[in-house]
């Protein structure tokens, strides 16, 4: 079954084409296109809930940010891809703070934002190279301070060790025979504790502090 996407842009010829390059796409859809984060809003209270959102970053009213921010809040199952004319850091994190998985440019290839969102529905995320290596340079500032005398528990310090892996948090409670629920506990008592958001967080601290994967 084809995922569906919703396209959230105010440049409308824009978001047309895009919609005609998707539509040729195997895996996706068109489920309807929104000229604003609130066109978007009254489209899902009338039941037209999409997997992912291609959301524009720049937009008049209610941007891409705040937009970003309620599908978080409302619909966290939802799975936003962010779009941008810029590649600067500070929108990137922003975004990412605010729930998109992704972010792409505008002026990539068909192939490559196929390729962008394949990725995206297999793994839960996906950006490029130059965002990931923003994303890495900004989290190693954020946590270039953090205190080296927090507790932690040896079930969480093996947890640690497992997400500097490619394994999905189920794979990483198989491997510690226990729940899905009880990783979820781990992963929020450490992004408590070390004052993380994010399990790129987590990978990196695990890395800077010297846990390796078994």
């Amino acid at each position: 079954m084809k995922k569906k996407i919703t396209i959230v842009d105010d440049h409308v010829l824009i978001a047309n084409a895009l919609g005609e390059i998707i539509s040729n796409f195997k895996n996706f859809e068109i489920l309807s296109i929104c000229e604003s984060g609130q066109v978007l809003m009254s489209s899902f209270e009338k039941g037209n809930i999409p997997d992912v959102v291609l959301l524009d970053v720049s937009m008049p009213i209610m941007d891409g940010f705040e937009t970003a921010k309620w599908l978080k809040e409302n619909h966290p199952d939802v799975l936003v891809m962010a779009l941008s004319m810029q590649d600067d850091e500070s929108s990137l994190i922003k975004m990412i703070k605010n729930g998109a998985k992704g972010y792409m440019l505008k002026n990539i290839k068909p192939d490559q934002l196929e390729k962008g969102l394949n990725i995206l529905i297999n793994k839960g995320r996906f950006f490029p190279e130059w965002a990931s290596d923003k994303i890495f340079n900004s989290l190693l500032d954020d946590d270039k301070d953090a205190p080296n005398s927090i507790f932690l528990s040896d079930r969480e310090i093996e947890f640690l060790k497992y997400t500097v892996s490619e394994m999905s948090y189920k794979k990483i409670a198989e491997k510690m025979y226990c729940s899905p629920r009880t990783i979820e506990n781990y992963r929020d008592s450490l992004f408590q504790k070390l004052n993380l958001k994010s399990r790129v967080g987590l990978a990196i601290y695990a890395m800077k502090n010297g846990y390796g994967t078994e």
